[in-house]
């Protein structure tokens, strides 16, 4: 059973009464065959790097190799980075970013995150990285995403027409790049190899 860890975006009561209802479109699309968890991050309403970080590293502790990695919103932006800070324990399957605003020239300033100039270099190599942002996000312009698909050639990147900083509470193109992947590891497997996802655009 492939593990999924699902970071919850910053903001009052946004595990419970936002970010639940991602999850929650996860569960349905995917089936039982899939462990997602979601944790409750620290002090949710402000959001500090280093306090997520900590919780991250301890989540990131617990998972098996190819678990599924998908943070969306700020909890993405904090995800990437302490990504790029240290290699998780696990190999990772997969990192998926939702809605994530971008750290550096052309995006938000931040006191706590460094910008990171070299940020695909120090990600854990050949890792699929998929990225999603819906074209009527009012929260975290689209133009982000722009940034990350620059900052990382080789990320697959989702635009998403119509669609809010919530994806409209549907996560049905996250659900079938994960079973992609479920499908891809079989293959290659009878094949007697490992594959990788090729990057592209949608």
């Amino acid at each position: 059973m492939r593990q999924i860890l699902f970071i919850q975006g910053g903001g009052e009561d946004v595990h419970d009464r936002w970010d639940d209802q991602l999850v929650a479109s996860l569960r349905r699309e995917l089936g039982p065959s899939y462990e997602i968890r979601y944790p409750v991050m620290p002090n949710e309403a402000d959001p500090r790097y280093a306090n997520w970080k900590l919780a991250l590293q301890r989540e990131l502790a617990s998972l098996a190799d190819g678990a599924v990695v998908i943070g969306h919103s700020v909890g993405g932006t904090i995800l990437i980075h302490t990504l790029a800070e240290r290699k998780p324990p696990a190999s990772l399957g997969a990192i998926f970013l939702i809605a994530a605003p971008f750290i550096g020239a052309g995006g938000w300033e931040s006191d706590e995150i460094e910008p990171r100039p070299d940020l695909v270099d120090r990600l854990p190599r050949d890792v699929p990285i998929f990225l999603y942002h819906g074209h009527d996000d009012q929260t975290v312009p689209i133009a982000h995403v722009e940034l990350y698909a620059r900052a990382v050639p080789r990320a697959r990147v989702h635009r998403l027409a119509g669609r809010d900083h919530q994806l409209d509470n549907r996560l049905s193109e996250v659900a079938t790049d994960i079973r992609q992947l479920d499908r891809s590891s079989t293959v290659d497997v009878t094949r007697g190899s490992v594959g990788r996802t090729p990057s592209h655009s949608s």
